[in-house]
Parts: structure tokens; sequence; C-alpha cells
């Protein structure tokens, strides 16, 4: 077994607590205090993350943006700078290689931000699909990504930095400095709520992190919490809702769909042979990842996330349905030691979160 990386703040973690534990290669924090205390102060105030596993590439140069158009699904062509925008890396067929964000700098200047199992992939994929003559940089060691997600998030960003970003829209950035070192804020966010993604030089993200933690409104939050919180907001993850044998469509993202470019694997990316669909479950025992759905005795389906919600005191799941059944309104998941009834949910699961909020 290879062994795991670390971020530059992984020390910090172990050295304060945090349940330590491999994730997608790296020896990452699940949870400090508990998942349930960091999930319920991240909806009410502001929870820390630390993303600093996430691949970040620079591509660069004459005709990057024609060339970046076709090698992923994004419309660029609308994209302006100072924006960014969640797409796709897909394969031939039009599945999911991997979710993605893109960052506009300039007309040929762009950050791609990537999962972290998929980093090495992605890279590989995307140089045979640009041009020699378009530069594709991999600056994800020397780049830490911090993220600040929460109802206060705003005010501790201000705070801290002395800086006014209330005139930051939804899917928007600015680069600014912190303690004489670049910084780059997005607005983005993967946990429902108001949030910030925060990319400094990997050298500052210790400093930058603890003086993000000497705010009283903000406690270090594990990637437990993060998963609940993403669940509860309706949004996928890679290697669960997201994978090479299902298309964005199939996933709910067709509207996302539309760029003009002829992008990789854009044929088949509109097929539906399954559906994702949100399952609100009876009880209070959870469906895990792999459990079968059934409707009226047969198996339609595989559960790929599930957990207790703490923001709405009841169990929800995700699950790849076929097609055939994807309109029915009551479902059996097979757990491991039960069998449990489960009714068709409406997407975002948790409705009250703030990551749209106007903030001018």
């Amino acid at each position: 077994m290879s062994e795991l990386r670390t971020t530059p703040l992984t020390a910090w973690h172990a050295a304060h607590g945090a349940k330590m534990a491999p994730f997608a290669g790296w020896e990452m924090p699940i949870q400090y205090e508990g998942i349930l205390v960091e999930h319920q102060h991240t909806r009410r105030h502001a929870g820390l993350f630390d993303i600093c596993h996430m691949g970040e590439f620079l591509i660069s140069g004459p005709g990057a943006d024609a060339a970046l158009s076709r090698a992923v699904s994004h419309n660029l062509a609308t994209l302006k700078a100072g924006r960014c925008r969640y797409g796709f890396i897909l394969n031939e067929q039009g599945n999911v290689l991997d979710d993605c964000i893109v960052y506009r700098f300039g007309d040929d200047d762009f950050m791609i931000v990537v999962n972290a199992a998929c980093a090495a992939g992605d890279f590989a994929t995307l140089r045979a699909r640009l041009p020699e003559s378009v530069a594709l940089k991999d600056v994800s060691d020397e780049t830490a990504k911090i993220d600040l997600q929460g109802p206060d998030s705003l005010d501790v960003l201000e705070a801290l930095t002395g800086e006014n970003f209330h005139g930051l829209p939804y899917f928007g950035f600015v680069k600014t400095e912190w303690d004489g070192a670049p910084l780059l804020v997005s607005r983005t966010g993967y946990t429902g709520e108001l949030g910030f993604e925060l990319y400094v030089p990997a050298t500052k993200a210790l400093a930058f992190w603890e003086a993000l933690l000497k705010d009283s409104r903000v406690k270090p939050v594990g990637l437990g919490a993060r998963d609940t919180l993403r669940l509860e907001s309706g949004l996928p993850l890679y290697g669960h809702e997201l994978d090479e044998q299902h298309n964005p469509t199939e996933a709910g993202m067709g509207r996302m769909m539309t760029s003009e470019a002829d992008y990789v694997g854009k044929a088949g990316a509109a097929e539906v042979r399954q559906c994702l669909l949100g399952l609100e479950v009876d009880g209070r025992r959870a469906a895990r990842n792999g459990d079968a759905v059934l409707l009226d005795g047969k198996e339609v389906g595989v559960v790929t996330s599930g957990s207790f919600a703490p923001s709405l005191g009841k169990v929800i799941a995700f699950a790849w349905v076929d097609k055939s059944a994807a309109d029915a309104t009551a479902f059996t998941i097979r757990a491991a030691r039960a069998e449990l009834r489960a009714v068709r949910a409406e997407l975002p699961f948790y409705k009250d979160g703030t990551a749209r909020k106007k903030l001018s």
C-alpha cells in the first residue's frame, strides 16, 4: 500500500485531536468535536475545511479558450473573466470522468479545480486533448485550498482581510493579497451555505488557517460533516453519484450542458438509462452506498450515499434508479440488517441554505 499524502495542515489536525483517516490517497481529518456539532456549527455560524488535497491546473496561451471548450463540457462562450463555472470532463461515451470548476482569468487564461482522486488522470486527459501550444501546468502542490462556509463566513473573511467582499456574486471570484501573499477568493460552496474558497500559497496555509480560527465564530470541520452538509444540499460526490457509468443528464444536470462547442462526449451526454433520485427513508437507520433499491420486490437501483440529516431530523439518500422505475414515488431499500421504506424527495433536501444570498 502506497504511503498516504499529507496537506500543509495535516500535522495541525493531528495535534488538535482530529480523527484522521485515508481519503482519495490522502490522510485527512474526518471529525474534531463530532460530525453533528460540526455540521450544525457550519449551518449556523462558520466552518473551516482543509481542502488542500484538491487539484489545481493552470491553462493558458493562444487558443486556450477554444481548445478547453472542446476538452470539457463547460460553456466558456458565456463565462466572463472573474467568474467560474461547474461542469464535467467526460469520456468518449459522455459519462463523467470528473466534475470540476473552471475559473476564467482572461481571454485565454484559466484555472481548473479537480477532485483529488481524479487529479492525475484529469491532467493526463487534458494534456492529451489540448494542443502543445496551450500550456497546462499542475500547481496543486504549491496551492492550498481552504474553504470557509456558513452564514457568518462573509463577516469573518472581511474582518480578517480588511476588505469588502459584498460585491462578490455567486460563482464569482477576485484576486487579492493576505499578509503579502496572493489570495484568490471565490464564492461557490459545497455545503448549501454562504461560503468562500480561499486559495493561498501552500507555504501560507498554516498561518492563514490559524488566523481564521482566531475568530470565535469559526470551528474546524472534517470530511464527515462536509459529507452530511453536501448531501442535505443535494450536491453529488464523485465516485458515489458521479462516475464513468453515468452521464450528467442522468444525474439531473442536463440543464448545465449548454455549450455549443463540439466537446468530447457531447453526443452521449444526453442519453438516459438511469436517473439519480433523492430519497427520504423511514426511521433512524441509514441506507448506505451499495444498498439495493427495490420496487414491487424487483431490484431497480442502488443507493450511492445515505446518512441521517442533522438539519432535517430524518434519514436521506441518493440512489441510481432504472429509467423505467424513476417515476415511482415509493421504494424499498435492502440494507444490511433490514428493509427500509423510502419515498422520493425533491432536491435539495435542505432548502434553507444561504449559498445564494444577495450580499450587496
